[in-house]
């Protein structure tokens, strides 16, 4: 083995391996009554799955940075201009993106400083949380990300309220967002944050919508 990798696995810091995983594992369950704590105050709303197991990530995360950076003041400011650096250079569409990218960082930092004990048993904790964060079997409903559908009807009721029976059938939620007229005063616009069902077709509600009497224009656009 080489000289670097076997100083880098032979530590450097101050806890032991086994003291290291005890406290990633406790940052990981502490993470996860976090993400619980969360849920339950937004409870009734929608909520992204992937924010949720961001938050579980990021405790270890953290744990893991403040091992690297221990005490050296040296390492907090050069962590920080990466991680700066990485973010602000980085265009992610996903909180749980911003993790990995983090942990990109974490990581790279450990091997450099010669804690590489630390990355190894830190990616060991979050694989093993990924058997949960992530299951192989997860239903597709979690890989189906909510839609934006603008509606333009005719004045009066019964188109809306076709419309919104014909979404209902095809999605799990359907919330109305905005409303308001258009055309001078001669036709109703309105905006639903949709997350349909697995299976359903974009291109079929469309079609379905605009079969209804009524119904002047439809709009679906995903939200990244």
């Amino acid at each position: 083995m080489p000289d670097w990798l076997s100083k880098s696995m032979s530590g450097g810091s101050t806890a032991s391996p086994l003291e290291l995983g005890e406290r990633f594992v406790a940052a990981l369950l502490l993470g996860a009554v976090v993400a619980g704590f969360y849920r339950w105050a937004r409870r009734g709303e929608e909520v992204p799955p992937t924010f949720q197991a961001t938050l579980v990530l990021l405790a270890i995360l953290i744990a893991m940075a403040t091992k690297v950076i221990d005490d050296s003041v040296a390492r907090a400011f050069s962590m920080v201009g990466a991680l700066s650096v990485v973010r602000f250079r980085t265009v992610v569409k996903d909180t749980q993106d911003t993790a990995f990218v983090i942990l990109a960082v974490v990581v790279g930092m450990a091997v450099g400083v010669d804690r590489m004990v630390i990355a190894l048993i830190g990616l060991a904790v979050i694989g093993a949380a990924g058997l949960v964060l992530w299951p192989p079997g997860r239903p597709r409903g979690w890989q189906i990300q909510p839609v934006t559908l603008s509606l333009r009807t005719v004045l009066g009721e019964s188109a809306r309220m076709a419309a919104e029976s014909t979404v209902a059938a095809s999605a799990e939620n359907a919330e109305l967002i905005t409303a308001g007229t258009a055309r001078q005063g001669a036709s109703f616009d309105f905006t639903y944050r949709v997350r349909l069902r697995p299976g359903c077709s974009l291109a079929a509600l469309v079609a379905e919508l605009n079969a209804i009497e009524g119904v002047e224009s439809v709009e679906i656009t995903r939200r990244d």
